[in-house]
């Protein structure tokens, strides 16, 4: 999974899932973090976006977001050097009130 892409619902290629995040208690994975923008790995933003709203599409071989380039650009990011121990509790809301007109429900009310 990691590596994989990740697209926009018009098609282009948003960036690449670099890692997951679980949901410490019940193990579920609670985030894809998408790395976005940048160069040959350098100078991306890295996006914590809600596990369920990936979708994966068997022709593109990757998965969907139902965001576009422009609207991810202003999500919730984290720095690269945090992605290691990363703890969502001090953005979690943050990262749900964003997505939210996306359709995603937080992962601890599922």
């Amino acid at each position: 999974m990691s590596g994989a892409d990740v697209y926009s619902p018009s098609g282009d290629k948003l960036g690449k899932i670099e890692d997951v995040a679980l949901e410490k208690v019940g193990g579920e994975v609670a985030y894809a973090i998408l790395s976005f923008g940048g160069f040959l790995g350098l100078g991306a933003d890295y996006h914590p976006v809600p596990w369920r709203m990936l979708r994966y599409d068997v022709e593109r071989r990757g998965y969907v977001i139902p965001c576009e380039s422009d609207q991810l650009a202003e999500a919730p990011g984290i720095r690269r050097e945090d992605l290691i121990g990363w703890d969502d509790s001090s953005v979690r809301d943050a990262i749900y009130a964003f997505y939210e007109p996306y359709g995603a429900r937080p992962y601890w009310m599922l």
